[in-house]
């Protein structure tokens, strides 16, 4: 037997077949689909719609489109502030507290701001973070248009590292493969988005006709 021959064979001996691979220092996206959505989001277009006849738009991170003023819970009615509870709620599942004992589940006493967002063809969200927030998310009132841009686009918040010394190899493992560069994910209506606020994200330009309507929001404490 060569030499190559017999590593092969040690090599087979050595390595196990069944890997354990531990998903380390992971980044949560938290997609839910709300109950009774439709008639949430008819309330709210409407609402919404008409606010924006009305107040000028807010321009932060939004390349056109209309962005009401961080005062969504003062002219949103129940159903907005049903949302938000529902915010709440999702970022009680999965926060918890650090204490000597060790975490602990708890309510946590977030105060929140919130913020409608109306965007038609060629708007967008460049790049950007929400500081002093723990948690932000997202509740797509009206999605737009199918197969129309405007996907959500979350970045790597390792940056391009990743992929600076060898952008042809990849980590061939499960949520690996986009290491050093974005994820995008299409929206429904009817989904709450919920992630961490440093986490850079954005909204890819939407191509519809069809308004699309959303609601953000941060979580602090």
């Amino acid at each position: 037997m060569s030499e190559p021959e017999m590593a092969a064979e040690a090599t087979g001996q050595i390595v196990q077949t069944s890997l354990d691979i531990k998903s380390l220092f992971p980044t949560p996206l938290v997609v839910v689909s709300l109950h009774g959505a439709a008639s949430i989001n008819e309330d709210l277009t409407a609402r919404i719609l008409a606010r924006s006849k009305t107040h000028p738009s807010v321009t932060k991170s939004n390349l056109g489109g209309w962005q009401s003023d961080t005062d969504f819970q003062s002219w949103s009615g129940p159903y907005g502030v049903a949302i938000l509870q529902a915010a709440q709620q999702l970022a009680n599942l999965t926060t918890a507290v650090s204490e000597p004992t060790g975490l602990k589940r708890t309510e946590v006493p977030w105060k929140l701001n919130a913020w409608a967002n109306l965007n038609g063809a060629g708007n967008a969200n460049e790049m950007h973070t929400h500081a002093g927030a723990f948690w932000s998310g997202a509740y797509y009132v009206d999605a737009g248009d199918p197969d129309s841009g405007g996907e959500f686009e979350l970045l790597d918040p390792r940056g391009v590292t990743p992929i600076m010394y060898a952008p042809q190899l990849k980590i061939a493992i499960n949520g690996c493969l986009a290491a050093g560069l974005s994820e995008y994910v299409v929206p429904q209506s009817g989904q709450l988005f919920l992630f961490p606020s440093w986490l850079f994200h954005g909204v890819r330009p939407y191509r519809g006709t069809r308004p699309r309507l959303s609601v953000a929001f941060n979580l602090c404490v």
